[in-house]
């Protein structure tokens, strides 16, 4: 499914109340850090990545975090993004995206 506007903008506002629950450090991206954020995502569905480190190149490792998590990226704001995945199973999922 690919998000289009309104959902962006509706995630966006969703994430407004949650903090960031994984930071990109000195050690960059590593399969502890993926394994982290595909956590986060089946537990949350909507999260929120700080970059500590790696400031100038938050476009390119959220372009590789979305392709290596199988996540929409919603957003970038500061030094702090914002990815989506639903949640396979129907029954644990928290967030539903409006229609139109």
């Amino acid at each position: 499914m690919e998000l289009r506007g309104l959902h962006r903008r509706y995630l966006r506002g969703l994430a407004n109340r949650i903090k960031p629950v994984v930071q990109i450090g000195k050690a960059g991206l590593s399969q502890a850090v993926f394994s982290a954020i595909d956590e986060a995502l089946t537990d949350h569905e909507l999260i929120k990545i700080r970059f500590l480190e790696f400031k100038q190149d938050k476009k390119s490792l959220c372009a590789e975090i979305a392709e290596t998590c199988h996540c929409h990226h919603v957003g970038l704001t500061g030094h702090t993004a914002l990815f989506y995945r639903s949640n396979p199973d129907a029954e644990k999922r928290h967030i539903v995206l409006p229609d139109s």
